[in-house]
């Protein structure tokens, strides 16, 4: 509640001088059913609820999901009718990080176990023939830009459709190499997809792409990078290099998106030009 008081009071006593804004920043990743059972479906609502509904849920209605408030019984503190109207409508944007798509699928709510990943009760895997991922989220996750569409539609159409901002999207890569042309077609794709939702009529007011250069990344430090600038961590002075990547996005922004969101094979054309 601390967030809602503080959102009270700037909207009452700064936000009218200052112009800014509330938000919030969230890690998600869009959700598919393992099959069509009634069961799976189920699990993949569930996991939105758990992962999208658990933070925006009170923010905008002002309240938890009420399958949460369901699994999760009494260790789930209520909000009184104060708190709800307190906390109801108190951001102005939403932003996004998402890097990839997983299949959900059910799997039995478990007796005596008090946690996160027992209350919601699914199992995650990076594609359909993948085993379940016993440490959480996969690795090895395919592109899916189409599930980055799916994911700011859901939110227009499930929170009233305020403005989202994709924060983060980008592609790890063990190969150190300057000329990655699968990040050409990973970010293309995907500011495509992003272009795609806004013409559905979703709200995105911005894309940035992580990152601008390589750095030690949260859950794989050195060995994957996502920079658009190659960094030669074995050289104490750190050089830096540009990446094809980093020379299509510039010509990207540069003409205005005008012809780099083409077909993949345009895409590739274009960035084998500009190696030579």
């Amino acid at each position: 509640m601390v967030y809602a008081s503080v959102a009270s009071l700037y909207r009452k006593k700064y936000q009218a001088m200052q112009k800014g804004v509330i938000g919030i920043s969230m890690y998600y990743f869009w959700s598919y059913p393992l099959t069509n059972s009634t069961v799976d479906l189920d699990a993949t609502w569930r996991c939105k609820d758990f992962f999208f509904g658990w933070i925006l849920d009170p923010l905008v209605f002002g309240d938890y999901p009420q399958v949460m408030k369901k699994n999760v019984g009494s260790r789930l503190p209520p909000f009184t009718e104060v708190q709800s109207e307190l906390i109801k409508g108190s951001l102005d944007f939403i932003g996004i990080n998402h890097y990839y798509s997983l299949y959900v699928n059910d799997r039995p709510l478990e007796t005596g176990v008090q946690d996160y990943k027992a209350d919601i009760s699914v199992s995650l895997r990076g594609s359909r023939i993948d085993p379940p991922s016993s440490q959480g989220f996969p690795v090895n996750v395919p592109s899916d830009p189409k599930g980055l569409q799916l994911q700011l539609e859901y939110l227009k159409e499930t929170y009233g459709n305020l403005p989202v901002y994709v924060q983060e999207n980008g592609m790890g890569s063990a190969d150190d190499s300057l000329d990655d042309t699968d990040r050409v077609g990973y970010l293309s794709s995907y500011m495509e997809s992003t272009l795609n939702a806004m013409r559905n009529g979703a709200d995105v007011r911005g894309y940035f792409a992580w990152a601008f250069m390589d750095l030690f990344e949260l859950l794989s430090g050195y060995q994957l990078r996502y920079g658009l600038y190659r960094v030669d961590f074995a050289n104490g002075r750190r050089p830096r290099q540009a990446r094809l990547s980093a020379r299509w996005y510039s010509g990207f922004l540069k003409h205005n998106g005008t012809s780099a969101l083409a077909p993949r094979t345009t895409q590739m054309n274009q960035a084998l030009n500009l190696l030579s």
